[in-house]
Formats: C-alpha cells, sequence, structure tokens
C-alpha cells in the first residue's frame, strides 16, 4: 500500500475478530510506533499488550474500577463491563511514560509524543491488511485502572487499540471540507 492511500484510506474498526495479529504483524507495529516524534530521545512510550486471559485480567480490572465508583452497580451490569475487552483478540495499551521536569520537553510534549505512537499502531495495522479501533473512554482515566496498570502519577494512559481481523463493512469515509481546518496566512 502507498503511504498516501494508507493516510488518505486509514479508518476505525469497531467490529473485530480473531485470530490476533501474530508475532510478525507485531513486531512491524511496534515498529512503526517506535518511530513517534521524540524530541530528546526520551522514547517516553510504553505498550501493554493483552490477549487470552489477559483481556479477561483486564475486564475484571475494568469491574473494579466500576465496583469502586458505584458499589450498588448489579451483576449485570458488571458482567457487561468485564466483556468489553473481548470486543476484540488483541488490545494493546499506549502509555505515556513521562518524565518530569526535562528542559525544553514538557509533560504535554511527551504525551503527544505517545499519541503519535498510537496512532502508527493504526496506520500499521492498516497497512497489514488488519482492523484496530482507538478507544479511550472512562476507563483510560479511572484510577483503579491506572494502579492495575502499574502506571505511574506521572504517566498517562493515552488510548486502548483494539486489534484483530475485519469483521463487518466498511463505513463510507466522509469527505471534508480543508477550508473548514486549514487557516493560511500568505
Amino acid at each position: 500500500m502507498d503511504a498516501m492511500t494508507l493516510l488518505h484510506e486509514r479508518s476505525s474498526m469497531g467490529k473485530l475478530m480473531g485470530p490476533p495479529p501474530g508475532p510478525e504483524q507485531l513486531e512491524a507495529i511496534y515498529r512503526a510506533a517506535l518511530r513517534a516524534p521524540d524530541h530528546k530521545e526520551l522514547r517516553p512510550w510504553r505498550f501493554i499488550e493483552f490477549s487470552g486471559e489477559g483481556l479477561d485480567r483486564l475486564g475484571e480490572l475494568f469491574a473494579e474500577a466500576e465496583f469502586r465508583e458505584d458499589p450498588e452497580v448489579g451483576d449485570a451490569a458488571l458482567d457487561a463491563v468485564r466483556k468489553k475487552p473481548r470486543r476484540a483478540p488483541m488490545i494493546i495499551a499506549v502509555v505515556a511514560k513521562v518524565t518530569p521536569d526535562i528542559p525544553k520537553v514538557p509533560k504535554i510534549e511527551q504525551v503527544l509524543s505517545a499519541g503519535c505512537a498510537g496512532h502508527a499502531i493504526l496506520l500499521a495495522a492498516h497497512a497489514l491488511g488488519l482492523g484496530a479501533m482507538w478507544r479511550s473512554g472512562k476507563y483510560a482515566f479511572d484510577p483503579t485502572v491506572r494502579k492495575g496498570l502499574g502506571l505511574d502519577e506521572e504517566d498517562e494512559l493515552i488510548a486502548f487499540i483494539y486489534l484483530g481481523q475485519l469483521a463487518g463493512r466498511h463505513r463510507p469515509l466522509p469527505e471534508h471540507r480543508l477550508s473548514d481546518f486549514v487557516e493560511r496566512w500568505t
């Protein structure tokens, strides 16, 4: 796939099925992520990969967070939360591993770098013919989830990227008018 086609046609795929990406595909995906912009070569990225029973462990962590937020939550709602990670055969959590107090590289720049690494994962997955979906939601910001994933206080959970084989239809990509987004100073 040519680079411009990749950039113009990548889209999120909410319906994914197994099998998960294989070792060679994952190596290519992570190699792409590690090419993200990185001021001062801090490498402010950490990736946590969930598959198999790891998805169930992540679901339990989500349920624990849900119960902490609302101890009156019903069993049916907790079961639904536990199943959320099973919407794909693999999830990669993208974490900004922030080094505080770095002159010329504030936290926001490190977080954006990790976001670029997450975007590279999406692009690489699409280039490999895989489906991917960037998800965040309340669990990405929940203290129980953050603690369960071993995040430090300064770290930020950027995304849960769901990966798998394409299942379902491709939605038509919307056309955007560049003039709605681009301001030109000439």
